[in-house]
């Protein structure tokens, strides 16, 4: 279920309104129409998949007469930590229908092969104990078996070309890594495109990873990651704007069949010289 990797906190919140909705003698219906929401949205914010705003909260006070409840607790469903967007990211990826993802310096988690992985958290600080970066590559690995469907999600993954040309574990992990997304690449439902360093600048830049996610049964948001912070965002404007944004940046990128080719080129150099 979409449910999957919802934090507590915002499953509760969906449950008591639930209850204060039912012991109001509500369906969902009647209460979008009196608080002025979509009954979708209503049911999304019930189940955990959606964090209702400022206004929503207050719409919802003053129709089931909750005294400024869901106001007042409305903070506590804002995770604090990297680690707790990630949580919920990772659960809301393993529903999602499409992913287009973009990177700008280093293989997206979901295309990692163990080796480039445990490099990459060879670089953190403070350093991590052996014990904890296994669990990190196991947590890796795991997501990766979103590409044991056939069928879905599809997924399009973005890479700037200094993802192909950072040296990350060495030659011989590089060319590895790099043959592992070739292979990826060859299947229907995934597309990689490289956006080449003759592109110049582009509407991506300023971003180090952007993750957009559509769901059957939910709104598409956005997971952005950048330097120990996350965010999961789903304003359908946010949302809207950074599609068109990865849209141009695509636009700049080079084919799937190109992109693949290229991959292949820089492979062969490092396997040269490892």
């Amino acid at each position: 279920m979409l449910g999957e990797g919802i934090p507590e906190s915002r499953s509760a919140y969906g449950t008591e309104l639930r209850q204060r909705r039912e012991a109001a003698g509500l369906t969902q219906e009647a209460l979008s129409q009196r608080a002025i929401m979509s009954r979708t949205h209503i049911a999304h914010i019930e189940a955990g998949r959606r964090k209702p705003s400022l206004e929503d909260a207050r719409r919802l006070d003053q129709v089931l007469e909750t005294g400024g409840f869901f106001e007042r607790f409305l903070p506590t469903l804002t995770p604090r930590s990297l680690a707790d967007y990630f949580a919920e990211a990772a659960g809301l990826e393993q529903q999602a229908i499409m992913i287009r993802e973009y990177a700008s310096s280093l293989v997206p988690g979901l295309l990692q092969t163990e080796a480039y992985a445990r490099a990459v958290l060879r670089t953190y600080y403070p350093p991590r104990t052996d014990e904890a970066c296994d669990r990190v590559v196991v947590t890796r690995l795991e997501r990766a078996r979103i590409f044991d469907d056939p069928v879905r999600p599809v997924m399009w993954f973005l890479l700037d070309e200094a993802v192909l040309w950072r040296p990350v574990g060495g030659p011989a992990t590089m060319a590895e890594q790099l043959r592992h997304i070739a292979e990826l690449g060859n299947r229907e439902r995934i597309r990689v495109h490289v956006l080449p360093f003759a592109a110049g600048a582009h509407p991506l830049q300023e971003a180090s990873s952007v993750m957009l996610m559509w769901f059957e049964d939910a709104a598409p948001i956005i997971y952005a990651e950048g330097l120990h912070t996350g965010n999961i965002v789903d304003l359908p404007f946010a949302v809207h704007q950074c599609q068109t944004l990865y849209d141009q940046a695509l636009g700049d990128a080079l084919s799937h069949e190109e992109s693949l080719a290229l991959i292949a080129a820089v492979t062969e150099e490092y396997a040269h010289v490892a």
